[in-house]
């Protein structure tokens, strides 16, 4: 069967994925229709595709025990010089995504696997471009904010094309989170 890449995000839901999206795309990544907008729990990582079962059976249990968390974005961060990345910061329910990777990344499962930098849940919005187009990006969603309950996540596999797909979404087995007083139905870039 050979070997697949495959990934595991919380996806950033409608309207502020695709305007994510359409913004990292208009700041010149190439790679932004690919991927879907989110929030890491596992990197990119080629596992035997006939492991697929048994990952998915993992991912399951994991998020059978799991429990519905406010998830909110707000504002810019860039891991430059480190690595060519700017982000939207991921400023409530960063702990429950580092909780959730961690059992995800589980030593005892099938996807063990050790990190390349720090586990820091962000939402990628331009990596690998231009200085001027990293800059203008970390300008220009500066007052981005986005607020939305988690109720799960979704493992995605990479195709030949460099297109990720998803292949399964899991939710969580508590009951959502009802959304908090001052919730911002939808992404919103305040001007200046």
């Amino acid at each position: 069967m050979g070997t697949v890449t495959i990934g595991v995000s919380i996806a950033v839901p409608e309207p502020h994925g695709s305007l994510l999206q359409e913004r990292r795309a208009g700041f010149g990544d190439a790679a932004a229709h690919g991927i879907p907008t989110h929030v890491t729990l596992l990197p990119p990582t080629e596992v035997d595709a006939a492991e697929l079962p048994a990952i998915e059976a993992h991912l399951s249990e994991v998020a059978a025990v799991g429990r519905p968390f406010p998830m909110g974005l707000r504002g810019t961060g860039s891991f430059r010089p480190l690595s060519p990345v700017i982000f939207v910061q991921v400023v409530q329910g960063a702990e429950a995504c580092n909780r959730l990777q961690k059992q995800v990344r589980d030593v005892s499962g099938p996807v063990a696997r050790d990190l390349q930098f720090p586990y820091h849940p962000h939402v990628t919005v331009a990596h690998g471009i231009d200085e001027a187009a990293m800059d203008r990006a970390f300008r220009e969603l500066a007052d981005f904010v986005a607020e939305w309950p988690c109720t799960g996540f979704a493992l995605y596999e990479q195709g030949g094309d460099d297109v990720w797909r998803k292949l399964r979404e899991f939710t969580f087995g508590g009951s959502v989170v009802p959304p908090q007083v001052g919730h911002v139905e939808r992404g919103t870039i305040a001007s200046r």
